[in-house]
């Protein structure tokens, strides 16, 4: 008879890579996640953080939760559906709209739940999304538990993007769905001529803007801002666990979206909502972000920076332009032993390997915050040279 777990006792691929001493995943954090951690006992730079504009530690967003775990408690035990709908909820919902220039959001627990929500609401037995082939793994799970089709486009090729709609029948109705920076490589997603290319085929436009809002912009209302074309958005999902410095998700839109997926997204009405305190502490996060620019601006700085400081070095660097840059390390095992080596040299940097990449081209994936000083990130570019020239990926 087979056997269920025989899966689990043939799965030996991460075992492999701790016996070579290069493992890289699920390392003890032993600090807040600042510009400096403690790893392992270990001081470390991170460049391996979502922490983009530097907020986990900021006394306004510990002091707004700890003031809402006196007033509400630690947790909700419910549903927004049901009886887990508190007044901060209902107010950072409406400041996210008023920010976002929607008229309305609805939050859910986590960002993965937001797009498995909407995407398994909206898209029908009649209907077909598209997405990029970089989009994030939540999306492609969404338009799986969803009853329609999913097709996917070359990343970022307009031209790919029309041939896939062309061939979709007149009658479906199309989802295009795309991040808006895209998570590993750091590009913007090409919404211009998205939009164009929307409007001819009667298609709606999604974007995935987890790394773009609080980034990108004048203001930080990500993506769509950053292009002039907000409006052109029909569905705009955001995270709390980038910019914001916690946890949770939204999707903003028109009032009668967000009206539907109120009653219909079976991952808002069957998961126990946000606790008070990391509501709490978002809607901190949105005042600093609208009062505070200059992090924003520092956080491009910085991205600029690093991108010129690696390849002056002869690093490939992909298609980059935000605070997402990707260094090629090739080899999968090769990628491995340079996170190992940047470790030692007091680096934290994560890495991306197949089938997340094409083989041969494993990357390491380094991110940054906007409070990281000019000294951490110049040790950062010589830890890179040291150990790229120590691996051959550089001369």
């Amino acid at each position: 008879m087979p056997d269920l777990f025989e899966k689990c006792k043939n799965f030996t691929a991460a075992d492999e890579v701790k016996k070579l001493g290069v493992y890289p995943y699920f390392h003890t954090v032993e600090s807040g996640q600042d510009p400096e951690v403690i790893i392992e006992g270990k001081k470390l730079i991170m460049v391996g953080s979502n922490n983009y504009l530097g907020l986990t530690s900021h006394p306004k967003l510990k002091e707004a939760a700890k003031n809402a775990i006196d007033k509400y408690g630690v947790g909700c035990v419910g549903s927004r559906f049901l009886n887990g709908t508190l007044d901060l909820h209902v107010e950072l919902e409406n400041r996210l709209a008023k920010f976002l220039k929607r008229e309305a959001v609805i939050t859910f627990s986590t960002g993965m739940l937001a797009n498995l929500g909407v995407i398994s609401a909206i898209v029908g037995k009649n209907d077909v999304a598209i997405t990029d082939k970089y989009d994030h793994a939540s999306i492609i799970d969404g338009c799986k538990l969803s009853f329609g089709d999913m097709k996917r486009f070359k990343h970022n090729d307009m031209e790919d993007l029309e041939r896939v709609l062309f061939q979709i029948p007149l009658e479906k109705g199309k989802l295009i769905i795309v991040d808006g920076v895209f998570s590993m490589e750091g590009d913007i997603a090409n919404l211009p001529e998205i939009v164009k290319i929307a409007k001819k085929y009667n298609a709606k436009i999604m974007v995935d803007d987890a790394h773009g809002i609080g980034v990108l912009g004048k203001h930080g209302r990500g993506t769509g801002e950053y292009y002039g074309l907000e409006n052109e958005i029909d569905i705009l999902f955001g995270t709390f666990s980038k910019s914001f410095a916690s946890v949770g998700g939204f999707i903003a839109g028109s009032k009668n979206l967000i009206n539907f997926l109120k009653h219909n997204a079976r991952a808002l009405i069957f998961t126990a909502s946000l606790p008070p305190s990391n509501v709490a502490s978002t809607i901190a996060a949105l005042d600093i972000i609208e009062k505070e620019p200059e992090r924003m601006k520092r956080l491009l700085e910085i991205g600029q920076k690093m991108r010129k400081g690696f390849n002056d070095l002869g690093f490939d660097t992909g298609t980059s332009s935000t605070q997402i840059i990707p260094v090629v390390a090739g080899d999968d095992l090769v990628a491995f032993k340079m996170c190992r080596r940047l470790f030692e040299e007091g680096v934290f940097t994560t890495p991306v390997v197949s089938p997340a990449v094409p083989q041969g081209r494993a990357m390491i994936r380094t991110s940054y915050i906007a409070t990281q000083k000019d000294e951490q990130l110049d040790k950062v570019l010589e830890a890179f040279k040291k150990v790229g020239k120590e691996l051959g990926i550089i001369k």
